[in-house]
């Protein structure tokens, strides 16, 4: 039980990091990124990371 919260928190902070990576890579007033093949690994590994929080929390709303 304490390895999932463990692993919880992890992903919630990969999560937040990236988001705030994310944010400030992305230009606004051409809606581009200033890197687009380093965006689609992080957006890649942010999704992921998103996909994992959810289904602990999907798992432990079950049980």
């Amino acid at each position: 039980m304490e390895n999932k919260k463990a692993l919880s928190f992890v992903f919630i902070i990969v999560a937040i990091i990236l988001g705030c990576t994310l944010y400030k890579q992305f230009d606004f007033e051409n809606f581009k990124f200033e890197k687009p093949a380093l965006a689609y690994v992080y957006l890649t590994v942010f999704f992921a990371s998103i996909f994992f929080i959810v289904k602990s929390f999907k798992n432990k709303s079950q049980q």
